[in-house]
């Protein structure tokens, strides 16, 4: 199974007067791990359901492994979106839902499925309302998991989860892609703790583009500065900082920009730590309304 690459062109989505998405252009290589980004209603989940046929583009082109996947089944069979909605069969155990995905989808490991529900301690007896919101998003992500699509795309698939089911989320999506790879489209705005995966980054805000690429570029837009806040402050002086952090007299700054070498070789002669722009500062320094925006 080879994963499928994602492709947009000029995409625009609108309801009635209202654009939700405006001349977006991706691409998204196969076999990868791609992050997509924004703040609440930056048309991420509009996003996805486009590239998942659950809508249709007003304008624009879309392209799923070369091909227009609306109505198309040999593609969207192989599509696969998990939402927080669950879109399950509500009035049905978890273990009739796994039989149905069975049958549904061409991928799906229902061995896999099962283990993973052991792992997340789920009852495969009982009905999707029956569980809670943790439990529901985990089964959530067992479904993508074990469907093992082509283009799997998870939006905020850990809202509900506590800190250890998220952190064994992570775990088994590394583990598993590893050893069969796919296209992953992972949506969250919990950034810090999913940035290590992500090997490109996309950025919506407000309907638009802000920015799509390597997550390695982005990371090298900038820096961050730790050691004594004095001495953090002599060197980020004239800097573009968008992040600070204070740890007692520990200070780190975290700076955007083009940055001189020089300047940096400078800041770690004087014991000062350089390393990459954490994606979280840099994602909100991005996405912060302009003081012309805040005034109108």
């Amino acid at each position: 199974m080879n994963g499928y690459a994602v492709s947009t062109e000029n995409l625009g989505l609108s309801y009635g007067r209202t654009p939700a998405l405006t001349d977006i252009t991706v691409n998204l290589a196969a076999d990868r791990i791609h992050g997509l980004l924004g703040r609440n209603g930056a048309g991420k989940t509009t996003l996805m359901s486009v590239l998942a046929s659950l809508r249709r583009a007003t304008r624009g082109t879309v392209r799923i492994d070369g091909q227009d996947p609306f109505e198309n089944q040999s593609v969207m069979e192989n599509v696969c979106l998990i939402r927080e909605s669950g879109d399950l069969l509500v009035d049905e155990r978890l273990k009739t839902n796994l039989t149905f995905l069975e049958g549904a989808r061409p991928h799906f490991d229902r061995p896999y499925a099962e283990s993973l529900m052991e792992a997340f301690r789920l009852n495969p007896r009982k009905k999707p309302q029956a569980l809670s919101r943790g439990q529901a998003s985990a089964f959530g992500a067992i479904v993508g998991l074990a469907t093992r699509a082509p283009l799997t795309m998870f939006d905020e698939v850990h809202l509900g989860m506590d800190a250890p089911s998220r952190q064994r989320f992570y775990n088994e999506l590394l583990t598993d892609f590893a050893e069969r790879p796919r296209t992953i489209v992972l949506s969250s705005h919990l950034i810090s703790e999913v940035e290590h995966m992500l090997e490109t980054v996309t950025i919506l805000h407000e309907g638009r583009l802000l920015l799509s690429g390597e997550a390695d570029d982005l990371h090298a837009r900038g820096a961050t500065l730790t050691g004594p806040a004095a001495t953090v402050d002599q060197h980020a002086s004239g800097l573009q900082v968008v992040g600070t952090r204070n740890l007692g007299p520990t200070r780190q700054v975290t700076v955007f920009g083009d940055l001189d070498e020089q300047a940096l070789e400078a800041a770690e002669h004087d014991g000062l730590q350089v390393g990459a722009v954490p994606l979280q500062d840099l994602f909100i320094h991005l996405t912060e309304p302009q003081p012309e925006e805040q005034a109108s």
